[in-house]
């Protein structure tokens, strides 16, 4: 029996989805909340990521103790994220623990926000901060993004400052969380062996007194910043570089090519990275990324070679950028859409993947795509939309940030 798609939305706004597969061994729900760092004021930078933890403290019905012991008796995988642009809540189970998965979920989405409990999970996160500061590429993408993207909230860390989350309150959070997670701003999506019409049911009655507030997103147009950023840095025994050029957004249906073209040039085996940069041992790392977002999207360049290597390696590789128009052959799609479309299928072969996928596509594009059709979009793509998407966003870069060792005196 083939995989079937059903939806509907419930009169507080809530959508509830699900792909239903009767021959799945497993099932998987989440609760995809569009909000996100891009989300946040300024100064409460941080507070979608601080709230997610925030969030297995427990609810009124039960302590944190008690949520990870009830998900710990039904055997679930589960785990939360939180990006720019979604903050996702998930649990991946046996089919007849699939309806206590959906009210362990859904009672974890009306947290208690206990002060207590703030004062505890502030310091986890703080060091979470400390720990991710103390590694210089991420400390590299961070820099470089929030210089690209200047004054738009795109520009905001997903963990916080140490200013920011140290100063933040339980009324703040309070707050935030009664204006976002709105029913008419989140999803509830499944794949795997399911009811729906069951699904719908629990999931209606379980979010009864969730109250919409139409929440909205900005969508100012970021003035991408330009430029070189360069300094040294203690903690790097390595040159970490990252060069950043406009990209398609996640909506523009060029995304498909422009997923390709990163795999062509940047992919981590086989790609005009590799053999020119890291086959020869010039650099240990080298890879280009799309990163598509709400909007608007890059392309991010990176690599990490030895300090003495760096000038050498940033010239060869803006020399593979500059020379790709014209130069991509039909060998070179037919791999890069292979890969590309295996990714794709493996991630969906198990319920979570499908799950997660689903859950995705409601929150960027507001409606869902058969995997089916999205490989047939992939293997139809020509080496004449690749020449395209190179003449409308032209790979070269405009901003570059790189940190290296400190030099010896």
């Amino acid at each position: 029996m083939a995989i079937t798609y059903r939806e509907t939305t419930l009169p507080s706004g809530l959508r509830v989805a699900a792909e239903i597969d009767p021959l799945a061994q497993t099932a998987a729900m989440g609760f995809f909340v569009r909000t996100g760092a891009r989300d946040e004021p300024v100064e409460l930078m941080g507070i979608s990521h601080l709230l997610e933890h925030m969030m297995f403290k427990g609810s009124t019905n039960r302590h944190a103790a008690e949520v990870n012991e009830a998900f710990d008796e039904i055997g679930a995988r589960n785990n939360a994220f939180t990006s720019s642009e979604v903050t996702a809540y998930h649990a991946h189970t046996l089919p007849e623990f699939f309806s206590a998965s959906v009210g362990l979920l859904a009672d974890l989405l009306r947290p208690a926000l206990r002060q207590e409990d703030l004062d505890d999970e502030r310091k986890v996160v703080l060091e979470e901060i400390a720990m991710y500061q103390d590694r210089p590429p991420s400390r590299l993408a961070d820099e470089v993004m929030e210089h690209w993207f200047g004054t738009h909230p795109l520009s905001h860390r997903v963990l916080g400052t140490t200013e920011t989350v140290g100063a933040m309150s339980r009324d703040q959070l309070e707050t935030y969380f009664r204006a976002r997670y709105s029913p008419d701003n989140s999803f509830a999506v499944a794949a795997g062996n399911l009811d729906f019409n069951k699904f719908v049911d629990q999931v209606a009655a379980e979010t009864k007194n969730w109250n919409p507030t139409s929440p909205k997103r900005q969508y100012q147009s970021p003035k991408n910043g330009s430029g070189r950023l360069e300094r040294e840095d203690p903690k790097a025994n390595r040159c970490y570089q990252m060069m950043l050029c406009q990209g398609p957004s996640s909506q523009d249906e060029r995304r498909y090519a422009a997923s390709i073209l990163a795999n062509i040039v940047g992919d981590s085996d086989g790609s005009r990275f590799y053999w020119a940069l890291i086959e020869t041992g010039l650099a240990e790392g080298a890879e280009l990324e799309f990163v598509p977002r709400d909007g608007t999207g890059a392309f991010a360049a990176f690599f990490a070679c030895e300090k003495e290597n760096a000038t050498r390696v940033e010239a060869v590789m803006r020399s593979e950028l500059a020379r790709l128009p014209g130069s991509i052959t039909r060998e070179d799609l037919a791999r890069a859409r292979a890969l590309v479309a295996s990714g794709v299928t493996i991630g969906a072969e198990q319920p979570a993947g499908r799950m997660f996928r689903l859950g995705s596509q409601l929150c960027t594009h507001g409606s869902w795509v058969a995997l089916e059709d999205e490989l047939s979009r992939i293997e139809r793509l020509t080496t004449e939309e690749l020449e395209s998407l190179m003449h409308d966003f032209p790979l070269e870069p405009t901003l570059v940030g790189r940190i290296s060792p400190i030099r010896e005196s």
